[in-house]
């Protein structure tokens, strides 16, 4: 008797595999061991009429699998399977239920290789039985599972393999071991065989088949016990007021972990592959989060060094290939606290791709030279991260580093006022600030004091009008208003400086002119800062730039094609990929970080998965640590602006001594810098005055501006604006125009709705103000820029030099223990990625290190020279701006020659501007041919030089080039896996690649939960270079045209592209650059960092989003932390974090 039903059909209709039939005579002997149904067998004859009848049969390897329907039939052994039918000869077969549950093991199907596992009411003595009798290969140990199914078992193994548990204790109730029973239970705590555990506290059967796990909370927190059990619909756990332990079964009493709310569930195959996923902890409320089709909701995760080594412990320990462990992340550490046994994930193509590669390629390897099978162990394509180059070769990509301006903000706001309460210097001594004569709140706690001590004062002057209290009224009033904003203090938006004065304030500034009497004895000087928060455009903006930098990474080749940023995941299960990211500790920065690595990582903001390192002393700068040389640039920049006058040739010579076209372009637009103000003053005073209009109008009464600002709040800030830009004698305070310039873009923007009069001159106008001042603010002169760069710059300098020095040098901390790298192809072969997220401060500053430090010299240097035009016509390093540096290696090259590594530096001007985008410099793509390399031949897999196409590297809307995808394509051996290939259509005209969409905003058509999926790039491209495109260059660039416009959201202005700035830089080279650059600080800018080396301890804090909620918390920490490979890199140069 036999029975072959045909299983898991691609749309073809051909056979992936077959429900296995149960005698011996059916294994195929005529067929090769393959089991065909009759449509394959017919198919077949007529094949054979083609062919010689002497060919010999091909040689297949059967795999069968031996489990419950229930299990075999699920998707994702459905899914796996399908992929692994895709090698050539390998068939799978699927043990039927009723043979398993009722015929001997010698009636059940013959196999090569068994995938057999423990489930409920699955006969695994069989099993054993079968295995002994036909001894095939065991993708997963049989005898293992008995050990799996007690809990007991488990922890012991754990324990003899060295893996953290949480500290545990069994209770066995077995009248032959009355020795191991002892239970004394308490009110908040139980003693079981003498180790105590305080409430709360966790009770486990000791059978692993039972899933009713108690729970039990402390009489503080309110009693009672979280009974948790296998999914039930939407419910996972309830709650219950019992707070007495079972006094029946056997139980393992262990400590609760805190997990911020979830769960890690880690998925190996084979020792050197994981995969990890979190969810929500059961033991919350036990409601299941669902997606809108019902299924739970969980998110791919990134696990660190040591839980890496953790995965392939447990894999080998328990020899099972496929083995699922639940791990618990608590106070800085990882714990295991169940092991599963055979786990598949549940809706992860990438998953499934993985899985059946892996085990593919095990059972060919152990199985392929006994059948004398011809086949060879592939080099798998994204095993080590090749690319092809822009000089023709193929290096290895080794090193990532950006350095990237935060997202779109709120107007930044400022107040100071000069206090002499006793109140306030007894606040100031309380926090430490006589230590350094200066101090920054931001705790929640802080900003209440201070909120106190403006109550009080306010309160003293409304009852006595005569009382000694120097602080202006109005300034206090103004002190308690934003402080009682939001309703909360998060830290994040909004922050109080004070400065120690010891003779007081000596000169009144524009705020506070009018002051006749000189101050007297020390004060303090009060700066309140708020606003500059993350929007939620900011946010897409965020999300969006992490998706495309997903992309940047080499891997989903071949089969894998069509799944961008399938390269970066698999670096990550891989073990082969270091990865950290810092924030300086601006809210915006931080929330930018956030946003931008949920995305990157694939991590939900409902997680705190991902740690971001926030690095005060390595991103901020004290504002108020002002060099000498930035004192003299603002004062000279003042003079210039005060002329009332048009600009001279000697003012163009004293303002813009470098040359550059924007600059010059705005001085025109400008002409006479004091009349252009007065333009600008008498445009606020309209728009002050039509807001007030607005809200004397009852039908504005409840009007919501953009990210629930009102009218009464968009009047505080332009009225505050009006107030400061001039002051009573006439002159203008051009410190102010970056805020006005600030403040008209964001209504421009975000509150175009109200159709103000006037707004897009005063954009236009204060633009220009705004061109001229931001960037002259950072130095005037060459020199001057690289004096200020330096000082903004330095540490940051230092740590990019020594980015770029680790990733070749043996670092043994940031790799696999030598114990545990056998079977990993690569595994020193990692990527080191460090993404840091900053102010416009410091990209300004290190953009004018790459520029004026002597990189590269433009006259023997003809691409530097175009990148150093295309920068100098860059007139605004907006929102998300990135400075990219990518390093790669030669493996082919001699390791002490200058052509090993290779250097490349990218740039992009951030999301695009509101007005005159016609007018916006173009660059010359992205990664386009090194001009040194013209003369040469290009090889396969290179990108042609474009830069000789100068005259044609435009837009060209003439001829529009539509990016669409392909129909996915599939054989017979592909089964259901999707490969997408993308085409590029060529143009007969186009001669140069672009990167630029053909809008800055999103049509209302396209919906707010993504990328249009049917939106049209327009480019003009080269038929040669299309030509060129394949492997990971294709779907790179095809992925970066797709994500171009990164218009996911409305409204949301679209980010420029990477442009290259150099793509033929030696490491040696750069690193040359570094040094020197490092080495030229002046002993001024020593000084100035020299209070700022503090204690490790407080160098970094560790951002996260507490479960399922938008929110964010930050844990100090001594050392970094991230998702990289390795133990935690302890800094040994000064950090300071200024919070």
């Amino acid at each position: 008797m036999s029975e072959a039903r045909g299983e898991g059909r691609d749309q073809s209709g051909n056979l992936s595999f077959v429900v296995g039939c149960v005698d011996e005579d059916h294994r195929g002997s005529e067929e090769g061991g393959r089991i065909k149904n009759e449509g394959e067998m017919r198919k077949g004859e007529e094949e054979d009429d083609d062919k010689d009848d002497d060919s010999p049969p091909e040689r297949q390897i059967v795999v069968g699998i031996c489990s419950m329907m229930k299990k075999s039939k699920s998707k994702p052994m459905t899914q796996i399977m399908e992929r692994l039918c895709k090698f050539e000869y390998i068939t799978v077969v699927i043990f039927p239920e009723e043979v398993i549950l009722s015929q001997p093991v010698d009636k059940w199907p013959l196999c090569d290789c068994l995938v057999s596992f423990h489930s409920k009411g699955f006969p695994l003595d069989k099993a054993v039985e079968y295995a002994k009798l036909r001894n095939p290969l065991l993708i997963n140990d049989l005898n293992m599972q008995y050990y799996i199914q007690d809990r007991r078992e488990v922890y012991r193994i754990l324990q003899e393999e060295g893996v953290d548990l949480p500290r545990y204790a069994v209770l066995t109730r077995d009248p032959d071991r009355p020795e191991e029973c002892n239970l004394v239970e308490g009110e908040d705590h139980v003693e079981v065989n003498g180790e105590v555990f305080p409430k709360p506290f966790v009770e486990k059967p000791v059978s692993a088949e039972d899933h009713n796990v108690y729970v039990y909370y402390p009489t503080s927190a309110g009693g009672g016990s979280q009974r948790l059990f296998r999914k039930i619909g939407s419910r996972s756990s309830v709650y219950s007021p019992e707070s007495c332990v079972r006094k029946t079964g056997s139980y393992i009493y262990e400590e609760f972990m805190p997990t911020d709310g979830t769960d890690v569930k880690v998925y190996t195959v084979g020792p050197d592959y994981a995969h990890a996923e979190a969810r929500k902890s059961p033991a919350l409320d036990g409601k299941v989060e669902r997606d809108s089709e019902g299924k739970e909701i969980r998110y791919p995760v990134m696990l660190s060094a040591m839980e890496k080594l953790v995965a392939r412990k447990v894999c080998l320990a328990f020899k099972q290939t496929v083995c699922g462990f639940d791990l618990l992340r608590a106070n800085g550490h990882s714990f295991v606290c169940d092991v599963n046994g055979f786990s598949f994930v549940k809706n992860s193509m990438k998953y499934y791709d993985d899985c059946a590669k892996v085990l593919g390629n095990m059972v060919m390897r152990e199985l392929a030279p006994q059948f004398h099978i011809p086949w060879s162990i592939p080099l798998e394509a994204e095993d080590i991260p090749i690319v092809p180059t822009t000089s023709g070769t193929m290096m290895e990509l080794r090193c990532v580093i950006a350095i990237i301006r935060h997202g779109d903000r709120t107007p930044k706001q400022k107040m100071k006022m000069e206090v002499r309460h006793a109140l306030f210097f007894a606040l100031f001594e309380k926090y430490g600030g006589y230590k350094s004569g200066k101090l920054k709140l931001k705790k929640p706690k802080q900003l209440q004091e201070v909120l106190d001590i403006a109550r009080l004062l306010l309160a003293e002057l409304g009852q006595h009008t005569d009382c000694e209290i120097e602080e202006k009224k109005g300034k206090l009033e103004q002190l308690k208003t934003v402080l009682e904003m939001y309703g909360h203090f998060s830290g994040i938006n909004r922050k109080v400086q004070l400065t120690y004065l010891p003779n007081g304030q000596p000169k009144a500034s524009s705020e506070e002119e009018g002051r006749e009497e000189e101050s007297q004895g020390p004060s303090l000087l009060l700066v309140l800062k708020w606003g500059g928060e993350l929007t939620p455009a900011g946010r897409v903006q965020a999300e969006e730039l992490g998706r495309a930098f997903r992309c940047m990474y080499p891997g989903g080749q071949g089969d894998y094609a069509g799944f961008p940023g399938c390269g970066l995941l698999r670096l990550h299960s891989t073990y082969r990929h270091d990865l950290k990211i810092y924030a300086s500790d601006e809210g915006r920065v931080q929330m930018t970080a956030a946003a931008f690595a949920k995305v990157r990582a694939y991590v939900c903001r409902c997680f705190s998965i991902l740690r971001v390192n926030i690095c005060g002393y390595l991103l901020t700068v004290d504002s108020e640590s002002l060099t000498d040389c930035q004192q003299r640039v603002k004062v000279r920049l003042h003079e210039i602006m005060q002329k009332d006058q048009d600009f001279t040739e000697a003012d163009y010579q004293k303002l813009a001594p470098t040359g550059s076209p924007s600059l010059v372009t705005s001085m025109k637009t400008i002409g006479n810098p004091v009349r252009t103000c007065d333009q600008v003053y008498t445009l606020i005073q309209s728009l002050t005055s039509q807001i007030r209009r607005r809200l004397e109008d009852p039908k504005s009464a409840d009007l919501q501006l953009y990210h629930s600002e009102t009218l009464e709040l968009m009047l505080q800030r332009w009225s505050k604006l009006e107030r400061d830009f001039r002051n009573k004698s006439g002159r203008y305070d051009i410190s102010k125009i970056p805020d006005i310039y600030d403040c008209v873009k964001y209504d421009t923007q975000h509150n175009a709705t109200l159709d103000l009069e006037d707004t897009l001159e005063l954009f236009r106008l204060s633009r220009a103000l705004a061109d001229i001042v931001i960037p002259q603010e950072y130095g005037i002169n060459k020199a001057e820029k690289m004096d200020i760069a330096q000082a903004y710059c330095l540490p940051l300098m230092k740590k990019i030099q020594l980015d770029l020095q680790r990733t070749h040098e043996d670092e043994a901390v940031n790799k696999l223990h030598p114990l545990y790298s056998r079977g990993v192809m690569s595994p020193g072969r990692h990527v080191r990625t460090r993404l840091y997220f900053t102010s416009e401060s410091h990209v300004h500053s290190l953009l004018s290190i790459f520029r004026y430090g002597g990189l590269l010299d433009e006259v023997k240097d003809q691409q530097w020279k175009q990148a150093m035009d295309y920068l100098s016509a860059v007139s605004e390093l907006n929102y998300m701006t990135q400075i990219v540096i990518m390093l790669y290696e030669d493996n082919n090259k001699d390791p002490g020659s200058e052509e090993r590594f290779h250097v490349e530096l990218h740039f992009s001007p951030g999301v695009k501007g509101c007005e005159d985008e016609e007018n916006v410099p173009l660059g010359f793509g992205f990664r386009p041919a090194s001009a040194e390399n013209q003369e040469k031949q290009t090889n396969q897999g290179s990108l042609e030089d474009l830069s000789q196409d100068e005259t044609d590297r435009a837009l060209s809307l003439s001829e529009p080039i539509s990016i669409k995808r392909s129909p996915m394509s599939r054989n017979r051996k592909t089964g259901s896996m999707e490969v997408l290939s993308e085409t590029l259509p060529t143009s007969s005209k186009g001669t140069s690649y672009r990167l630029f969409p053909s809008c800055s905003c999103q049509s209302p058509e396209i919906k707010q939960t993504g990328l249009g999926g049917g939106a049209t790039c327009y480019i003009t491209v080269s038929p040669r270079f299309i030509a060129q495109m394949e492997g990971w260059c294709h779907r790179v660039f095809v992925c970066l045209l797709s994500h171009a416009g990164f218009e996911g959201c409305s409204m949301v202005p679209s980010i420029y592209p990477l442009e290259t700035l150099h793509n033929s830089l030696s490491l040696k080279q750069v690193d040359k650059f570094l040094n020197a650059a490092c080495e030229h600080s002046s002993d001024a800018h020593a000084k100035t960092m020299k209070g700022k080396h503090s204690s490790q301890s407080h160098a970094f804090r560790e951002l996260g989003h507490l479960s399922f909620c938008i929110m964010m918390h930050l844990h100090e920490t001594t050392t970094f932390y991230g998702s990289h490979v390795g133990s935690p890199i302890n800094i040994t140069w000064g950090i300071e974090c200024l919070e």
